[in-house]
């Protein structure tokens, strides 16, 4: 697998509280640079970073992050707000509460009221996987099945661990058709990024790929 084979599946995240407005832009130069699917940054950016890169990226931002336990018409309003600023994709978050309580109908109630609000954008379900049982990952698989979602998504980032390979195989078996796959969280190495996308995933959330890239291309210049 080539390195521009990895690339083009990379959603480049920063999505640190401290983030700025010089940090998000060189997200978004390194994202075009190096062709990635998109720069994944936070909401109070976007309007921002749609305007500076115009139809040269796709603008990811995140709803209901990074614990999911907003009300459904909060997200549904981030959402609506994000895309009015240029957002091209959005990765929400779902009530883990909710799939703990087994409310599977408020979840899928959710996911289509979002996706609605989406419209011809892509939404992308993150579940956070590391909190889940399998049982409960094989119910959200059929859950983002049933709401017509583009993407499920492992991860924020933001809790006890990120994408592991055995997430992935999970969704691969119980997912529907349509349905693609994000492992985001802990992918530092380009080993890793092989192995997911060998595994299934259509895209990795991840800061490091592109950083390895340019500290090899740094490290051969000054060779």
């Amino acid at each position: 697998m080539n390195i521009n084979e990895i690339l083009c599946r990379v959603d480049h995240t920063l999505l640190a509280q401290t983030s700025t407005w010089e940090q998000i832009k060189e997200i978004c130069d390194d994202a075009i640079k190096y062709g990635a699917a998109s720069a994944c940054i936070p909401p109070s950016f976007v309007k921002r970073a749609k305007e500076y890169v115009g139809d040269k990226l796709a603008i990811c931002t995140v709803i209901g992050f990074p614990n999911g336990y907003m009300t459904t018409p909060v997200k549904v309003f981030e959402t609506k707000d994000a895309i009015k600023n240029g957002a091209d994709e959005i990765d929400m978050v779902i009530n883990i509460g909710d799939l703990k309580d087994k409310n599977h109908e408020a979840i899928l109630e959710e996911i289509i009221k979002i996706k609605e609000a989406c419209g011809e954008k892509i939404l992308k379900v993150i579940i956070e996987t590391c909190l889940l049982t399998e049982e409960e990952m094989v119910v959200m698989c059929d859950l983002v099945t049933r709401a017509k979602a583009d993407y499920i998504k492992t991860s924020t980032g933001f809790s006890t661990s990120g994408a592991k390979r055995e997430d992935i195989i999970i969704f691969k078996k119980y997912l529907g058709k349509d349905i693609k796959i994000k492992a985001a969280g802990g992918i530092s190495s380009l080993e890793d990024a092989q192995d997911f996308i060998k595994l299934g995933a259509d895209r990795l959330g991840t800061s490091r790929i592109i950083k390895i890239v340019k500290n090899e291309e740094v490290s051969k210049e000054t060779y």
